[in-house]
């Protein structure tokens, strides 16, 4: 069925004249009889009679014309859509770790909308752990990720975007709580309050470890680095956490890292087996701008 013909079936129906419809739809009045009557052919039934006021839809027509109609603008809406995302708008989903959704995400979103104010673009904002992020991601429940890099590469681009120093708590009554920098291999003797495996911090931590050829006593496993800072300043054993803010408000002594050194690292993490909008490759783009001019 052809779709000019329902086009030119609906516009007849609301003006109810072959001549004026015609010249609405920039055709010749023939034009429009030969659409109408091969839609009638191909239903097998009459759309229009003759009227006391013009041309009428029959009752055939105008169950015709409630579906046309109807399918039409749903047809015209979906377009629309499609068009506008063209042009740069839509919606961008983000999935963040809790510590970027404080303000480093929310500032770039909110510096992105700021720079194009144009354009209609929302975002939809998740918070979690990284590996579980990236999973989501890998399922396309988001369009970007702040998170850990992932442990696997194959499907995702991954770009720093921000750093975070890695430090020793431990409780303010602790042995080492005398010391200012600590060496991790003075730390082997006490018991620890580890990331468990669905955080992304646990390869990182495992790795300054591995480094120098140790195993820390692991006491206990959570997954979230302010649960673990709790824990500390509750006795529970002594961690390697990213410096937050936080720490400053609990009964924790922090104690930076001489040996070995690490940096936790934030990436902007895409999946490169999904398609991204344009809205999405802009923000992309512009994340990675400003990262470079920072």
């Amino acid at each position: 069925m052809n779709l000019s013909h329902l086009r030119y079936f609906v516009k007849l129906a609301q003006i109810k004249h072959y001549t004026k419809t015609a010249e609405l739809l920039c055709i010749t009045q023939p034009s429009l009889s030969h659409a109408i009557s091969q839609l009638e052919k191909e239903l097998g039934v009459p759309l229009f009679e003759k009227g006391p006021h013009g041309t009428d839809l029959t009752g055939f027509g105008k169950q015709f014309f409630a579906s046309v109609n109807s399918s039409l603008n749903i047809l015209d809406n979906g377009i629309e859509t499609i068009k506008s995302g063209s042009r740069g708008n839509g919606i961008i989903r983000i999935g963040c770790l809790r510590t970027l959704g404080i303000r480093e995400v929310p500032e770039l979103a909110a510096a992105f909308k700021e720079s194009r104010p144009d354009k209609d673009i929302r975002f939809t904002f998740h918070i979690g752990l990284s590996n579980r992020l990236i999973q989501s991601l890998a399922e396309g429940t988001f369009d970007v990720v702040f998170a850990s890099r992932p442990q696997t590469m194959s499907q995702f681009e991954a770009t720093a975007i921000a750093k975070q120093e890695l430090v020793l708590i431990v409780p303010n009554d602790h042995p080492l709580a005398q010391n200012y920098v600590v060496d991790l291999r003075d730390t082997l003797d006490y018991p620890y309050v580890f990331f468990d495996k669905t955080s992304g911090l646990r390869p990182i931590v495992a790795h300054m470890f591995a480094e120098i050829n140790e195993t820390p006593k692991i006491a206990y496993e959570v997954s979230e680095d302010q649960v673990v800072a709790g824990l500390v300043a509750q006795n529970f054993g002594i961690a390697v956490v990213p410096f937050m803010d936080m720490l400053l408000q609990l009964d924790v002594k922090i104690l930076p890292i001489s040996h070995p050194s690490y940096e936790r690292k934030f990436y902007m993490i895409s999946n490169k087996n999904q398609y991204a909008p344009p809205v999405v490759q802009d923000f992309k783009k512009f994340v990675l701008d400003k990262v470079r001019n920072t």
